[in-house]
């Protein structure tokens, strides 16, 4: 596999004025006189475009264009953290540059080194050996684990969200987000907007979280089992490290076909571990502990809630026109469904 595929996809933005601020701003690009300009395919919600500036490679990420939800597409928190991971030699793309005059291209972007490598974008990995794909998942548990050990005071990053009370204020404002996108009634909504804010674990932790920490947000080493950049910071703050880790563990109650997921794999034939061993190499690396089975249960719940808020988004987005993918109309009608499995957890819950 290899990163992303692109296309020659339609933009509107004009290439002589992105290239000119770039010769001013991006060293070693001065005697460039030519710009290729492709967008990549995919799910992000920020429009994201490959530059070939002679033998150079650059990627471009900017806010999409129309009216957007309170709060999203903050691709200035972007680039503050990627600047500090840089630094402390944490699996980040090189930022380069960022533009708040929107006179260049139509919107605010940052600039950042292309990492060749590996996107897996099927979290089964189809193709690979047992023990190539029980590496892959080892590093991807290492990487997230060393994430959650950063202390936020000595990057950079005391300022980068409040400490304590994380999940109380996701819940509200992805209900208001939802609340603002929503395009049909989904009565599993309204009932986790109910029950989330009344079942919060009394465990509080804070660190630096990334938000959207899956497979396909990680570029592989061409050939080894290694994590050279985690992609798509927007919607890292500081947060609850274990939320963090459930959103990822989504994968494992997800259905192949519901959101990438793992639910029903073979996973000792896969060589993938299971989601109880996933988690307990996670707890022993990082020390965090889950008080009860219920805490746990809390987690996947409210990042099920909370992927169904974003993926309403995304299908909000899609129905105005300016939604980043052809996709997007596909993915956000994965919403609905979501939330009605997150409902059916916490049904299942012990009384």
């Amino acid at each position: 596999m290899t990163t992303s595929s692109s296309t020659n996809a339609p933009f509107s933005f004009n290439q002589q004025k992105l290239l000119d601020w770039m010769i001013q701003h991006i060293e070693g690009i001065s005697e460039v006189k030519s710009l290729e300009v492709k967008q990549f395919e995919g799910g992000q919600s920020n429009p994201t475009f490959l530059l070939t500036v002679g033998s150079r490679k650059i990627v471009l990420r900017k806010k999409p264009e129309g009216d957007l939800l309170p709060s999203a597409h903050a691709i200035d928190r972007e680039f503050k953290v990627i600047q500090a991971l840089h630094n402390v030699d944490f699996p980040v793309a090189k930022p380069l540059a960022y533009c708040t005059d929107t006179a260049v291209i139509g919107a605010e972007f940052y600039l950042m080194d292309f990492v060749e490598g590996r996107i897996f974008w099927d979290p089964r990995l189809p193709g690979l050996q047992p023990s190539d794909r029980a590496a892959i998942f080892n590093e991807m548990n290492n990487t997230i684990a060393k994430l959650h050990a950063l202390d936020t005071s000595v990057i950079g990053l005391s300022d980068y969200g409040r400490a304590g009370g994380y999940i109380g204020r996701q819940i509200a404002r992805w209900t208001k987000q939802y609340q603002s996108s929503a395009t049909e009634l989904i009565p599993a909504m309204d009932q986790l907007i109910e029950w989330l804010p009344q079942n919060i674990p009394s465990h509080d932790d804070t660190r630096l979280v990334h938000g959207d920490f899956r497979l396909d947000n990680m570029i592989f080493h061409p050939t080894e089992p290694k994590v050279l950049a985690l992609l798509d910071w927007e919607l890292s703050t500081l947060g609850h490290p274990l939320s963090d880790f459930a959103y990822h563990m989504m994968t494992w109650r997800f259905a192949p076909d519901l959101f990438r997921g793992l639910a029903g794999s073979p996973f000792e034939e896969l060589g993938i571990p299971i989601e109880s061993e996933y988690l307990q190499q996670y707890l022993a690396k990082t020390g965090q502990q889950i008080e009860n089975k219920k805490d746990w249960e809390f987690y996947i719940i409210f990042n099920m809630f909370r992927m169904a808020a974003i993926l309403q988004g995304v299908l909000f987005r899609a129905l105005q026109g300016n939604a980043a993918s052809e996709k997007a109309l596909e993915a956000g009608s994965k919403a609905k469904p979501i939330a009605i499995l997150a409902w059916q957890q916490v049904l299942s819950l012990p009384k």
